[in-house]
């Protein structure tokens, strides 16, 4: 049984940690992770592992951390009463080959990882999907569903989050480094959103620029250094999947007072410094979608957010099913290069790269 560990500080220090399989206690199960997505938003999982917390659902040594992914995995040997070996689920793993969850809440559809280390973490990353009660055409969708129904999951949630907020009476979205699934998912959805009168413009790199098209989810497409073709006039609303200080900075210098709203999500360029000081207009803030979620939740009754989001991802990642192409990256040294590839921005936004370490 293996694991990939990163370093915390130098994302692209890592390991490959064997060990033997686990003995189980009374509740466990063991779970043989069977593939996982590999996208931007891990990098993101990375970059904010310590402020939000991602390094906590699996605890490593020292200063190693295990990235959390989006996988589909199978239990190999249970010893909880409720779930039996054979069950095939979907949820929030690390790059790892096994893993052991403590079920708890068992329903039919889901269960919760009941680990004590777990307990004050959003239930949103703790919930496990049980695969055998959902719809066949879910079940044919398994690589979309790692790759692309959590971070269309996030773009749906954060139209939604605009549109609580009359879209912050902005008259164009700036989407940072749109070419993200994140990114064009937020972009697709505000595209389709008949509340919203505005403009979406996505900024992205020259490579990337054709992607963009292809996907038509952007009224207007801005590469990078080229800021100034942005319209000044217009109240405007940055959402950034970029994390790219001086790009964050450029638009408020930019667009002065007319930067209404400013919103920080991933970190696809990871390594780029953060935004500081006073910049003109609206204070950057970060999204953290588990709080919308949870308004949510009060408002519409638990998990309706969730259930429309899924439903709506799944609807994107079939429209998008001939522009990204799904290609499988096996064995603990070749995904060990991948994350590194991904990390020096040298993974392209058409390919949808899914792993394995068995």
């Amino acid at each position: 049984m293996q694991e990939i560990w990163v370093d915390r500080e130098d994302f692209r220090k890592t390991k490959i940690v064997k060990f033997e399989k686990p003995t189980l206690e009374d509740g466990d199960v063991l779970v043989s992770v069977d593939k996982f997505g590999l996208t931007a938003n891990n990098v993101s999982y990375a970059v904010s592992g310590k402020a939000i917390g991602y390094w906590g659902y699996y605890p490593a040594e020292d200063n190693w951390g295990k990235v959390p992914v989006w996988a589909m995995a199978d239990i190999v040997e249970s010893k909880c009463e409720g779930i039996k070996a054979g069950e095939r689920i979907w949820g929030f793993f690390p790059m790892a080959s096994h893993v052991v969850l403590k079920p708890g809440q068992i329903k039919r559809q889901t269960f919760a990882d009941m680990a004590q280390h777990r307990q004050n973490l959003p239930l949103f990353y703790n919930q496990y999907q049980r695969t055998e009660a959902e719809p066949e055409y879910l079940k044919t969708l398994e690589d979309e569903r790692c790759l692309l129904f959590p971070l269309f999951a996030t773009s749906f949630i954060l139209n939604d989050f605009l549109e609580d907020n009359d879209f912050f009476e902005a008259e164009q979205i700036l989407i940072g480094s749109v070419s993200s699934k994140t990114g064009f998912g937020l972009a697709s959805f505000l595209t389709q959103n008949e509340k919203y009168k505005g403009q979406v413009v996505g900024l992205t790199s020259p490579g990337n620029v054709d992607f963009v098209k292809a996907l038509k989810c952007c009224d207007q497409i801005v590469v990078y250094g080229d800021e100034a073709q942005i319209d000044t006039e217009k109240p405007s609303a940055f959402v950034d999947m970029s994390g790219n200080g001086e790009l964050v900075k450029t638009l408020h210098d930019h667009l002065q007072d007319n930067m209404v709203q400013s919103i920080g999500v991933g970190a696809t360029h990871w390594d780029e410094k953060r935004a500081r000081g006073d910049m003109p207009g609206a204070k950057p803030a970060f999204f953290f979608a588990p709080a919308q979620m949870d308004k949510r939740d009060k408002e519409w009754g638990e998990g309706m957010l969730f259930q429309k989001a899924f439903a709506a991802g799944a609807q994107l990642a079939a429209s998008i099913k001939d522009i990204v192409r799904v290609e499988l990256i096996t064995g603990p040294d070749d995904v060990d290069q991948i994350w590194k590839d991904m990390l020096d921005n040298k993974v392209s936004a058409r390919r949808g790269i899914m792993a394995s370490l068995n």
